[in-house]
C-alpha cells in the first residue's frame, strides 16, 4: 500500500468518525429542541395560571374561607 493510499484511507475514516459525531449533535440538538418547546409549553400555562390567580386577587370577590381543617 502507497502512502496515498494510506492517506486516503486515513481521510475517509476520519470522515466516518466526524459524519457519527455529526450526526449524534444533531440527535442532541433535536431533542433539545423539543425540551425548549414543552418547558415554554409548560411556562406559557404557568403564566396564564398566575394572571388569573392575580386577577382572582384584585377582584375583592367574597371567597368562601377555607374549611377548618386548614
Amino acid at each position: 500500500m502507497s502512502g496515498v493510499d494510506s492517506a486516503i484511507i486515513d481521510l475517509q475514516t476520519k470522515l466516518s468518525f466526524q459524519d457519527g459525531l455529526l450526526e449524534e449533535l444533531n440527535q442532541v440538538v433535536t431533542e433539545q429542541q423539543h425540551q425548549i418547546m414543552r418547558m415554554e409549553s409548560a411556562l406559557d400555562a404557568l403564566r396564564v395560571q398566575v394572571k388569573t390567580l392575580q386577577t382572582d386577587n384584585r377582584s375583592g370577590e367574597a371567597k368562601e374561607p377555607p374549611p377548618p381543617h386548614y
